[in-house]
């Protein structure tokens, strides 16, 4: 235990005596796992607006007038076995003119003359994927018993592909930064083990092994990256609480960002276990091409 605080005491000594060194490493693993952390909420409140989407009716066939339960159960029926549905909802007449006059409940004028007979009958279709809403509005579309089918095309096709371009481009993006940070403690590590050539020799000299003298240099890596992961998640979640009321005022009902505490929790156990491994590998291949002991 004694050995253990020594060498932590070490490897802070030989940060202090290198601030440079140290605050060069900690702002490249900093924007590192700042970039990662936020790539990894982006994903996370994508799928979530994702999933929204995918629940809520995005397809809607206005049926023609006269159309009888049975023919509206036939279609829904068919949109059933096609195994791309997940929900399907028969609005009545009658339901259409609830929902109008909710909708317009502070314009009297536009509900005052309208009745069940004006509007039509309707049903209202979600799928398991969004990539599924042309297909289901291709369905019904070739029914006789529907009128128009009304499907945000271009929004959806928008949403779907930004969401796989994101995967995509943060993927790569964040494969590069770690390979970043992992080469930037491998020189800053090699770098203070040149600068502390002399006082390496002494510690052989008095016949320290060879593994007292590595843990302050691997200690220095863990540093690096767990102190850096910690910042990096600290900032985000001060950023999100400062800008998520303006957000869920602006999208009102709709979930574009993560929601809850335990969000972070789980993002900062992951970017400390991250940080402290990439400390730990960088600063043990530089102990191993730089350090002969």
């Amino acid at each position: 235990m004694r050995n253990l605080q020594r060498l932590v005491k070490i490897a802070i000594t030989r940060i202090s005596r290198n601030p440079y060194h140290a605050l060069a490493a900690f702002l490249v693993m900093f924007l590192t796992f700042f970039v990662v952390g936020a790539f990894i909420l982006a994903s996370i409140g994508s799928n979530t607006l994702l999933s929204y989407f995918e629940s809520r009716p995005a397809v809607t066939a206005f049926l023609k007038d006269g159309t009888s339960i049975e023919k509206v159960k036939g279609i829904q029926d068919d949109l059933t076995t096609s195994r791309i549905v997940s929900k399907t909802r028969y609005v009545s007449k009658e339901e259409a003119l609830k929902i109008y006059k909710e909708r317009n409940k502070d314009e009297p004028l536009l509900t005052e003359f309208v009745t069940a007979d004006v509007l039509p009958a309707s049903i209202e279709v979600s799928t398991y994927k969004l990539e599924d809403l042309s297909k289901a509005a291709s369905i019904l579309k070739k029914d006789s018993a529907v009128e128009e089918v009304v499907f945000q095309k271009n929004i959806v096709e928008t949403l779907t592909n930004w969401t796989r371009a994101l995967r995509n481009i943060g993927g790569a993006v964040v494969l590069f930064l770690l390979a970043t940070a992992f080469l930037t403690t491998l020189i800053v590590v090699g770098l203070n083990i040149s600068l502390h050539k002399d006082e390496i020799e002494i510690m052989r000299l008095v016949g320290a092994t060879s593994w007292y003298i590595r843990i302050p240099f691997i200690l220095e890596g863990i540093f690096y990256g767990a102190f850096s992961a910690l910042v990096a998640t600290a900032f985000l979640w001060g950023i999100f609480t400062w800008i998520s009321p303006n957000l869920q005022r602006i999208f009102s009902g709709v979930p574009i960002l993560p929601t809850g505490q335990s969000v972070f929790l789980y993002l900062l156990l992951f970017e400390l276990v991250a940080g402290t491994l990439i400390g730990v590998i960088g600063s043990s291949f530089a102990t191993r091409k730089y350090l002969t002991v």
